[in-house]
């Protein structure tokens, strides 16, 4: 075995300030987890085993009771799709998800009220597992789902995402919920119903080849399964049963671990989150088996993602698929950045800092919890939903949509907001590394000491850790010093200077025989800064020290920011201290724009990139005595920004004393130039770039440039339907190839005109049903409504 050389401390150990800003999600999560009855968790599984519901409705979404003709199906009697009516193919994942979370927060806030929780839920689960075995009709002892056998069988015969919904995923989130309800809490119980799912396991694949396997696992979405590697290595250990890790080994997928490995980019247009699970369980069979490929691949991976796949706030792909290595602003589209791929990539983070001690990681994990994950969890209370997102959205004019109960993300956006103190103290054999400058107090029970960390992140400038206890031998405290922090750093030990430089984005250490009254401290000046995209450095994210700002705007275009003018000597954008007006008003306001912190938790629209600003008005040269030129757009854009009618441009010369204009001329795009002798129309469609130069009379050119987005056509929508028996499955698409899609609305009978994103079921009745629906894109063009008409019982199909 090689155990990693940093370990974290118990979740109990450390507490996170009640005033810090991770807090507020914090408790507004702990308020769900002692709220929401575990009975509605278990209903999906007491359903399909046949048990008693106790009258609780599941969470919904994703996590409902599936159709009601769907029968718990294994894999002998299965009838087929053509007969097969099925919805909610993923229930019980949510479950999983959620016996974790409550597993952390027993854990974390030693809560005698949510440790009884945990028991409950997992005693429920056992309940399910033995009336399932008692049947006898299903493969093994062990099987433990909210449905029948058939999907894994169906994997087995490769069938396609739509037909089955990634049984092995959600096996591993109940595996994985079990685990931590074993690890965290003690549950012996948890412990040998994960153990009996996991010989289920190994009984189904290890009569497979590794060829079927292989195949099984590079199906889209059908193949995903999660972290199941992970869950197996670490059930090894917790059961003591080898058997396991060659179990997790038939998870292995061999282009991925060859491609990490290599450094062979593969990663384009595959699903981000089927994938990233599973090195988190490759570093976790490194460290069972020793054998190193498993920890080179994930580390190769991390490399073809961060940074080059990686957006300002840490998420990565869009629409779920990674797009081309080394593009950011050219892979923004209308669903970017899935959370559950930032909660993933923050665990593989961890893993691979505390092999490698390498503090990129690090840095990486500071700037995605504040702002992804911390910025995921909307700021309300609900004893009924996360209120978390799916997508965190980058492109111009994006809104968080919260909520997503019985989603992947609503599930892994549980644990998220229980357990911000997991990352923030590692323990090693030479001390302590304090990683993250968040409020909090450690319980160093080995040392002997307490430790008081006080910083007032994210918007303080300096980190202090204050000792209590007397430590019996010398221990190093390894502070990281964060990549933002700029200007004068300082550490001083009890007022007087260390003598040591501190280094941004590198760790500095302290080695002494700590006593109550001991203080270090770092000073950590923030400055604000813009940070290009990789692809385009006109495209920028504003920060301040950590915190990513958001721009404010209802514009759905490029949002225009003199980032030019903002620059020092130092290529810094400079300009008045703006902590204490972000500490005190929640938003910051520069050149006339209204920025927000990443992590506010807010609803506004906003622009995580702004785009460097161009002068609208070009001479040659200031105080040239030369003409110059300039373009006035004649046509009111809409509130998108985006030109919804064909715009028509002017242009201006202003003439000089001393030199006249003889030519104008104009062109759009790379096209050729032509002289401009009146107002004229751009008629082509998507973002334009106009130019403009004026010549005067020395030969003398001035020129100047600006970009318009125009959209004049609406989108054009679809429906597809899958008759599922005695209700119809319909799935609303729209294509818009100029502004993209923004929405697609539908009513029918008993619903209202509303934004639905999902495919939906509609029971058929004895009369006909109108389903109304029609798309608008992103700059406003709303197309005519379509109708679809579904028979009812008595009609022709």
């Amino acid at each position: 075995m090689t155990a990693p050389s940093l370990r974290p401390f118990p979740l109990g150990a450390v507490r996170i300030d009640d005033a810090s800003v991770f807090a507020r999600a914090r408790d507004e999560m702990l308020h769900l987890a002692r709220a929401y009855p575990v009975d509605r968790l278990l209903a999906v599984f007491r359903r399909n085993a046949g048990l008693d519901t106790r009258g609780a409705l599941p969470p919904g979404n994703w996590e409902d009771f599936g159709h009601p003709d769907e029968r718990p199906w294994n894999e002998a009697d299965y009838p087929g799709r053509e007969h097969a009516p099925t919805a909610n193919l993923l229930r019980g994942h949510y479950a999983g998800h959620f016996l974790s979370m409550l597993a952390l927060a027993a854990a974390g806030e030693r809560d005698p009220a949510l440790q009884a929780k945990v028991d409950e839920f997992v005693a429920g689960l056992g309940e399910v597992q033995a009336a399932l075995a008692a049947t006898g009709r299903y493969s093994h002892p062990g099987f433990l789902a909210a449905y029948g056998e058939w999907q894994f069988s169906r994997l087995e015969d490769h069938a396609p995402y739509g037909e089955i919904w990634a049984p092995y995923y959600t096996c591993h989130k109940l595996m994985a919920g079990l685990l931590d309800a074993h690890e965290l809490t003690g549950s012996a119980e948890a412990s040998a119903i994960a153990t009996a799912m996991g010989h289920w396991v190994h009984h189904r694949l290890a009569r497979l080849d590794a060829a079927r396997r292989q195949r099984m696992w590079s199906l889209y979405i059908a193949g995903e399964f999660g972290g199941m590697n992970e869950t197996l290595a670490r059930l090894s250990a917790a059961a003591n049963e080898p058997l396991f890790l060659e179990t997790a080994a038939y998870f292995d997928q061999e282009n991925v671990l060859e491609a990490g490995a290599s450094g062979i980019d593969i990663l384009t247009d595959m699903h981000a989150n089927q994938h990233l699970p599973q090195l988190i369980g490759y570093v976790e069979t490194y460290e069972q088996t020793d054998e190193a490929r498993y920890l080179e691949a994930a580390q190769g991976i991390w490399r073809q993602i961060v940074p080059g796949r990686m957006y300002a706030h840490g998420g990565t792909g869009e629409s779920e698929l990674w797009g081309p290595p080394g593009t950011v602003a050219g892979d923004v589209g209308h669903r970017n950045a899935e959370t559950c791929a930032a909660y993933n990539l923050l665990k593989l983070a961890r893993k691979l800092f505390a092999h490698t001690l390498d503090p990129a990681y690090m840095d990486y994990y500071e700037r995605t919890l504040l702002n992804h994950i911390l910025g995921s969890r909307r700021a309300v209370s609900s004893a009924t939903s996360p209120e978390v997102t799916y997508m965190f959205p980058v492109h111009p004019g994006a809104f968080r949509e919260y909520g997503n109960t019985g989603t992947c993300c609503g599930g892994t956006g549980l644990e998220n907001h229980v357990k911000y103190q997991d990352t923030v103290y590692f323990q090693g054999p030479d001390g302590l590394y304090v990683n993250l400058p968040i409020d909090s107090a450690l319980d160093w029970e080995e040392a002997g000491l307490r430790i008081r960390l006080r910083s007032g992140y994210p918007l303080g400038e300096g980190v202090t850790l204050a000792f209590d206890g007397d430590a019996a031998a010398e221990r190093s405290v390894h502070l990281r010093v964060p990549a933002w922090a700029a200007g004068d750093l300082e550490l001083r030990l009890n007022g007087e200077p260390t003598g040591v430089d501190p280094v941004p984005g590198r760790y500095v250490a302290v080695t002494r025989a700590w006593k109550s009254g001991d203080e270090l401290h770092l000073a950590t000046p923030a400055r604000l800064r813009a940070e290009p995209a990789s692809d385009d450095e006109r495209q920028c994210a504003l920060f301040l020290g950590p915190t990513l700002l958001l721009a404010r705007s209802e514009l759905t275009t490029p949002l225009p920011f003199p980032l030019a003018a903002r620059r020092d000597e130092h290529g810094l954008p400079s300009g008045p201290e703006p902590l204490a007006e972000l500490a005190s008003a929640g938003v910051v306001t520069l050149d006339g724009v209204e920025f927000e912190p990443c992590w506010s938790g807010l609803d506004t629209k906003y622009h995580m990139y702004v785009r460097s600003h161009e002068a609208e008005i070009a001479f040659d040269g200031v105080g040239s005595g030369m003409p110059g030129v300039a373009i006035e757009i004649l046509t009111e854009p809409a509130p998108s920004g985006w030109y919804t009618t064909a715009p028509a441009v002017r242009l201006h010369i202003l003439e000089a004393e001393t030199a006249a204009a003889e030519s104008v001329e104009w062109r759009l795009g790379d096209a050729d130039w032509r002289p401009y002798t009146a107002p004229f129309t751009v008629e082509v469609e998507g973002v334009q770039r106009i130019e403009a130069r004026v010549r005067d009379s020395e030969g003398r050119t001035a020129a100047t440039a600006r970009e318009i987005s125009v959209d004049t056509a609406p989108p054009v929508s679809r429906a597809t339907v899958k008759e599922l028996g005695s209700s119809w499955e319909i799935t609303l698409h729209a294509d818009d190839g100029v502004s993209g899609v923004e929405r697609i609305q539908w009513e029918g009978p008993g619903t209202f005109w509303g934004t639905f994103q999902e495919a939906f079921v509609r029971a058929l009745g004895p009369e006909p049903q109108v389903i109304e629906y029609a798309a608008t894109d992103r700059a406003g063009n709303e197309e005519p409504r379509r109708r679809l008409v579904i028979p009812g019982t008595g009609s022709p199909r």
